[in-house]
């Protein structure tokens, strides 16, 4: 099984993260901000990554270090979870719709970690989340994963469609880039034999 467990306990946030893998999409969050738990919640069901999410912030100062924390946090233990990479498919990509909504997410799991990311809102907020919130989560998710992570929002006017689709389009692109890929499965998919 392919699994990891994270604490992380600063100044600011204490955090604790399960994740499986090869699990079935079955999760548990709590984070303090109600939209954002739903994207985290989207995440994992669509991935059919097993979370287990559990962070205490300091949301009395404001939602930051909440947020990014909560993404390092994850994205550490998907690192951890996938090891040396063996067998994984390694790149995913797909087009996310929803409603009036499409956004196309594409990613590497390169350990070589970028954000490309392309979406505006128009409110500063979706429910109780801070709509900036939003790319800084991707950012922080990707450098602690090690992914090379690209999200373009092609067109929508509903934010919360719009941060949804985001959402769901990684889920579904992570879904594939870590699943075995029965052809290669016991080798490291690069030229350079690591990743």
């Amino acid at each position: 099984m392919r699994t990891a467990d994270i604490h992380r306990n600063t100044a600011e946030t204490q955090i604790d993260v399960t994740v499986n893998l090869d699990g079935t999409g079955i999760y548990t969050v709590s984070t303090g901000i109600g939209f954002f738990d739903h994207m985290i919640e989207q995440l994992s069901r669509h991935s059919l990554i097993d979370m287990d999410v559990k962070t205490v912030g300091d949301l009395h100062v404001d939602q930051h270090h909440t947020t990014e924390d909560t993404a390092i946090a994850i994205g550490e233990a998907v690192a951890k979870a996938l090891g040396d990479k063996r067998g994984i498919s390694r790149y995913g990509s797909v087009y996310s719709p929803m409603d009036e909504t499409l956004t196309r997410v594409s990613l590497d799991i390169s350990g070589r970690p970028w954000l490309v990311f392309k979406a505006d809102f128009t409110v500063q907020r979706i429910g109780e989340w801070d709509a900036e919130m939003v790319e800084h989560f991707f950012h922080s998710f990707a450098q602690a994963a090690g992914i090379t992570l690209h999200i373009e929002n092609l067109y929508g006017s509903n934010n919360h469609h719009i941060v949804e689709s985001c959402f769901k389009g990684l889920a579904r692109a992570l879904r594939q880039a870590v699943e075995i890929d029965p052809r290669k499965a016991d080798a490291i998919p690069s030229t350079k034999g690591i990743l």
